[in-house]
């Protein structure tokens, strides 16, 4: 890749309303070009530019079912790039007089729990990344990968998550089976990679986790905070909780 790829895509990046419509997808949903528009405070018509942009670049790709065209992010190495630079970005001073509040790592449900592209992020991705590293269940092969240990398994069991589930974390594949991913609100790692996303979907599936329509803040339902206090243990969740 030479120079004018990468200033390419940053240039692609850099734009405040494609930088909007970006983050928005950050969940791992596919939206619509009007939701897109609504994210980037722009008009329709701006906003297919954009995205045509955007698209040509192999920054989202664009989903037909029906009448409908859909949005998504193209890949999770998209999504990982999006992260370190809303990383970077809040470590930087906030604007003299900025134009609107920044709530970022400042939200406290953001911080709890939140989508970052299929996997779990905020202190509860952090509590869990720490419970399957405690268990055995995984270990980190550097910052680029990992793999899933024979533990894995029984751990994941725990949880409610069959065999057929931790063989597809484990499966093979361009994705690696786990990941660390640096948390840009906690400053330490939690887990992506297909482990990740395993984790994520179940507990989306079960119920303890919920979506919310207008953030990619995850609401910790009650059965979910029993659940998975049970699992991560009282002491690891109380100070997560406690936080």
């Amino acid at each position: 890749m030479n120079t004018n790829q990468i200033a390419h895509i940053a240039g692609l990046v850099g734009e405040p309303a494609r930088t909007a419509m970006l983050v928005a997808l950050m969940d791992g949903r596919a939206l619509t070009a009007r939701e897109l528009a609504d994210a980037g405070h722009i008009t329709a018509q701006t906003a297919s530019r954009h995205l045509a942009l955007l698209v040509e670049a192999g920054l989202l790709r664009l989903e037909r079912q029906g009448r409908h065209r859909y949005h998504r992010l193209a890949s999770a190495d998209v999504a990982r790039v999006l992260e370190g630079l809303m990383q970077l970005a809040v470590q930087q001073p906030a604007p003299a007089a900025p134009r609107r509040v920044v709530v970022g790592p400042r939200d406290a449900a953001l911080r709890t729990a939140r989508t970052c592209y299929d996997h779990i992020a905020g202190r509860l991705g952090v509590a869990i990344t720490e419970h399957l590293l405690d268990e055995g269940a995984m270990a980190f092969d550097g910052d680029a990968g990992g793999h899933v240990t024979a533990q894995a398994a029984p751990v994941l069991q725990r949880l409610g998550l069959d065999g057929e589930a931790s063989q597809g974390a484990a499966g093979s594949g361009k994705r690696p089976h786990c990941r660390p991913c640096l948390d840009w609100s906690e400053r330490r790692m939690h887990v992506a990679g297909r482990l990740g996303a395993v984790i994520c979907s179940h507990c989306l599936g079960q119920g303890w986790l919920l979506r919310r329509a207008d953030s990619r803040a995850l609401e910790i339902t009650p059965g979910g905070a029993i659940a998975l206090r049970n699992w991560l243990g009282h002491a690891r969740w109380n100070a997560m909780v406690d936080h």
